[in-house]
């Protein structure tokens, strides 16, 4: 009755506790500016099945999408395992799946779910391996420096702590069935480290408290994985799913239509119209582009979230490839670290450090070539160049600021029609030069 008491306990705290975190985010991403993508379901679906859960744009460099999958894929299955101590810790039994009779399905999950565990060991190593020995140059990029480092480095941390765990209790226990001379569970690996490591050389009770450490490992860590999650860039375990089905269906050359400058248009052309604010009677028209996080879209901060840090973004970004400051995937990080800061301190919350100057400079968005690489290679389907855009509309329709490489194909564009210094009458006269 008390592990029965003690388990509930920790669950409840723990579910509570990350269900009060993710309201919060959840609550930031709602403060964003309204747009719609409740369009085409069917497509919307089909999009999020084969993009989030199918990993269709996972598969297109050979050796982080194998490990990738085997993560994602031993993940998947290791629930089935979390659904059965969740079981047995509301019930006090053990190996609640076992003794209701499944038998021989039961040892055969228990199997892939090991064998898959030992691939996952690997792959864990691999990537610890490619992030802090190899140091490949997308995981080791000036965004990256502290915290994110850090943040993903205790995740492979989290892993082999809870395979560890996983083994510990599954080899415990084929020792003691091992110890009263009964028959093996047959778990595929368990089964031989049971006498390789414990023999007959620990007693029972000894046995019985390594299972129960195992278990408790187990358990404890998965709690603790799923309270660390909003506080991490693993939070696309949540957010890859509603991020890939609110995606733009739109061909990715095709720019949205400013709202605000409509409604300015159709002013100054009917102005028996209401002028419809809104956020209010007495409030300030809305901006033209984005300044900070609160100019932006839900779905522009919901991308925010959704971000993985993988880099491959900024790995395909030509401006950054020819040493230029823009990184996507800093764009990213930089707009949730902002939202997180004002989700702190209040949505208006202002300390002279907006998300234009204060996170991304001019520098960087105007680097951006609009190319839509990064929101090609994206793996769940982030649009950094929506958000660069927005930056750059600010910039030039609230600011006036506008490169001087721009500032003349800009003025010929509003007196001719287009960027070069003719008339639409004299254009084609240098066909007759020659």
């Amino acid at each position: 009755m008390v592990s029965i008491l003690l388990f509930a306990t920790v669950s409840l705290a723990s579910l509570g506790l990350f269900t009060w975190k993710m309201a919060g985010i959840v609550k930031q991403i709602k403060l964003g500016r309204p747009t719609n993508r409740s369009e085409r379901p069917g497509e919307r679906w089909k999009t999020m099945l084969l993009v989030a859960f199918g990993q269709k744009k996972m598969f297109n460099r050979p050796i982080p999408d194998v490990l990738h999958f085997v993560f994602y894929v031993a993940f998947i299955i290791t629930q089935i395992e979390l659904l059965e101590v969740c079981i047995d810790g509301f019930t006090g039994s053990h190996r609640y799946f076992y003794h209701a009779g499944l038998g021989s399905p039961y040892t055969a999950v228990i199997s892939t779910i090991e064998i898959l565990s030992i691939l996952t060991f690997v792959a864990t190593i691999i990537f610890f391996a490619r992030r802090n020995l190899i140091k490949l140059p997308r995981f080791n990029m000036q965004e990256l420096l502290g915290w994110p480092r850090q943040d993903a480095n205790f995740i492979l941390l989290f892993e082999l702590l809870l395979i560890l765990f996983i083994f510990m209790m599954n080899t415990a226990d084929e020792a003691l069935l091992l110890e009263s001379h009964q028959e093996s569970y047959g778990f595929a690996i368990s089964q031989y480290l049971a006498p390789a490591f414990f023999g007959s050389d620990y007693a029972p009770q000894t046995l019985n408290i390594l299972s129960g450490v195992g278990w408790w490992g187990h358990l404890l860590m998965v709690f603790l994985f799923l309270n660390y999650l909003p506080y991490s860039k693993h939070l696309h375990i949540l957010f890859a799913f509603p991020n890939t089905y609110f995606s733009n269906l739109n061909p990715l050359g095709k720019w949205t239509n400013m709202e605000t400058v409509q409604r300015e248009v159709g002013l100054m052309l009917d102005p028996s119209l209401e002028p419809n604010l809104e956020v209010g009677e007495n409030s300030d028209p809305q901006r033209f582009g984005a300044k900070d996080v609160n100019d932006l879209t839900w779905k522009q901060l919901l991308d925010a979230y959704s971000c993985t840090e993988c880099g491959r973004c900024t790995s395909v970004c030509p401006a950054n490839q020819t040493g230029k400051l823009l990184s996507p995937r800093k764009v990213m990080m930089d707009t949730r670290d902002r939202l997180a800061e004002l989700g702190t301190n209040g949505f208006n919350f202002d300390d002279g450090k907006p998300l234009l100057g204060g996170y991304i400079t001019e520098e960087e968005i105007w680097a951006c070539t609009s190319c839509n690489a990064c929101v090609q290679e994206c793996p769940v389907n982030i649009d950094p160049l929506s958000i660069l855009i927005d930056l750059r509309r600010y910039l030039v329709m609230e600011e006036s600021k506008v490169p001087s490489e721009l500032t003349g194909m800009l003025t010929n564009i509003e007196n001719n029609g287009a960027p070069w210094q003719f008339s639409p009458a004299d254009r084609l006269k240098w066909t007759e030069e020659n």
